[in-house]
């Protein structure tokens, strides 16, 4: 098999909105501006190019190169960092929590994809260099969604109690995880391998982002990523105008709603991913990070007692930039006002409320920049293969619900034809007669005939299932094989990526896993990719 696809719309797993915006539907063309392929981000390469200053690629470059200054990494990445400052240098970038240890798998699809778009642009584009960015999102304050990681099936979890920008966290107390990760882990080469990058990130660092930095440098350096965090004095007083706008003129906030109501509104009834607050920033401190709220002209910081005057926030914001953070509204802005950047690459979810800011963008006056999904991909060993061979499995049956997957094929497999699709529209067509004959007797007859073919009908579904229900207990072995297979590929019937650590695939394939995944994800196919690990 090597590599196969399905369409996105064959999972299962993807909301409309998504499907539409990747087959480029009518129905959401007023939500983007350039479309997510190669001309899209040729255009936006003009319109970026007219519309980013040269001093916010002096400061950037200047803000990386003090955030990289520890940091053992390549001549690329060093050379990409310099070339932020020249006009000709653009950014592809994703971003991502800082889970432990990476978290999902699909931290490593996002990067990838961002890294091989990169590369494709700037071939494409002669005279142009593209830099792969990673953006940390060392601001958010969720602990629970990134303190731990799935092995195997076992929830690897750091425990303890935090408060404020998680990028903030001291390390300490990861010994405890790293003890259980030993065990979990054996002692391979590629084992050892791991759990040295494990301690060397985590047990080596004070904080988390400087752990997480250091993790997607070791996995990315050859390919010249750019690691960026945005907790920076230098960078958030480029943000300061916008700031402005959107805490004390709610620009954000009047936009991105009536975006939504535009999105509410349609015929194609799209879900909502995120909604806008008024003001759509926190107010950020060592162990705080807590909305900025507005009442009655006053500003006050949740859950605290600090209150200012429109006048003393606005003196606040202009000492201290670094003070103020942006939830996941105003990020996205953030990470246009201060990089050079061309498209952004996410999930389904980070898509579907990018695809809510383009009038937010409009009025701030800032390029609305091409935004793409990431690479989803499933990842299969050549057993496993052989196993769906021998049941005479497809890829697309792999991705059916369960209990249709079993259904589907034990009438496949079945001596005897347990469909009843024929018996039932014979039934139909005598009751035809019936309600005819009804008509021209009593047509008070019409609701007992339609009863007694309800009954008929309900016996035939119930006849179906008991002999499908016999069978599978007949077959229970390839049942069981069936469910096995399926339940190995999609951990606890959900997408492998989004709940398998690449650990448990660097264990096996080592050093070749990453290279080979670059090698076969394409970041502008339109499919899921399943792809056989040899």
């Amino acid at each position: 098999m090597d590599v196969d696809c399905i369409s996105y719309r064959s999972t299962g797993f993807f909301s409309k909105l998504i499907l539409d915006y990747i087959s480029q539907e009518e129905s959401v063309a007023n939500l983007y501006s350039n479309s997510p392929d190669l001309n899209g981000i040729k255009n936006q390469i003009k319109e970026k190019e007219n519309h980013f200053p040269s001093s916010n690629r002096e400061v950037l470059s200047a803000v990386l190169e003090k955030q990289y200054k520890n940091l053992n990494t390549s001549e690329s990445t060093r050379q990409n960092i310099t070339a932020l400052k020249d006009s000709k240098t653009f950014t592809i970038v994703t971003g991502h929590q800082l889970n432990l240890f990476t978290g999902p798998l699909y931290f490593l699809y996002k990067i990838i994809s961002t890294i091989n778009l990169a590369k494709k642009i700037e071939e494409e584009n002669p005279g142009y260099k593209i830099v792969p960015v990673y953006w940390m999102a060392t601001e958010d304050h969720d602990f629970d969604e990134i303190n731990y990681f799935n092995f195997r099936g076992k929830k690897i979890q750091w425990n303890k109690e935090v408060s404020g920008a998680v990028g903030k966290l001291s390390t300490k107390g990861l010994k405890d995880v790293f003890l259980i990760l030993e065990q979990e882990f054996g002692t391979s080469k590629n084992a050892n391998y791991l759990k040295d990058v494990f301690k060397n990130a985590y047990l080596k660092h004070d904080t988390l982002t400087e752990a997480t930095r250091y993790l997607a440098n070791e996995f990315f350096k050859a390919y010249g990523l750019v690691i960026v965090d945005g907790d920076a004095k230098e960078l958030k007083q480029k943000l300061i105008p916008y700031v402005k706008k959107d805490v004390f003129n709610t620009l954000a906030y009047t936009e991105v709603s009536k975006t939504i109501q535009d999105i509410q509104k349609s015929s194609d009834k799209y879900n909502v991913q995120v909604n806008p607050r008024e003001i759509n920033y926190f107010y950020l401190l060592d162990g705080l990070r807590e909305r900025i709220i507005e009442k009655n002209g006053f500003y006050h910081i949740n859950n605290t007692e600090n209150t200012f005057t429109k006048e003393q926030l606005e003196k606040e914001l202009e000492a201290y930039p670094e003070r103020f953070s942006p939830n996941v509204i105003a990020r996205p802005l953030y990470q246009e006002v201060i990089l050079p950047n061309l498209c952004y690459i996410g999930g389904g979810g980070e898509i579907a409320y990018w695809l809510e800011l383009k009038s937010m963008f409009k009025v701030m006056e800032v390029p609305y920049p091409v935004v793409l999904l990431r690479n989803s991909a499933l990842l299969i060993t050549s057993k496993q293969v052989n196993k769906m061979d021998k049941m005479g499995l497809s890829i697309s049956d792999l991705f059916l619900k369960q209990n249709n997957l079993i259904n589907k094929k034990i009438r496949e497999i079945s001596n005897i034809n347990i469909d009843f699709s024929e018996q039932r529209t014979y039934l139909q067509e005598q009751f035809v007669s019936m309600y005819t004959m009804a008509e021209q007797t009593d047509k008070s007859f019409l609701g007992a005939v339609k009863a007694q073919e309800i009954k008929q009908l309900k016996g035939l579904d119930a006849l179906e299932k008991r002999l499908l229900k016999a069978q599978k207990l007949k077959l229970k072995d390839h049942v069981t094989r069936m469910s096995n297979l399926q339940n190995e590929l999609f951990p606890n019937h959900s997408l492998q990526e989004r709940k398998s650590n690449f650990s448990e695939f660097y264990l096996e394939y080592g050093e070749d896993l990453i290279p080979y995944l670059i090698t076969k994800l394409d970041p502008l196919s339109k499919n899921f990719t399943v792809l056989e690990m040899e």
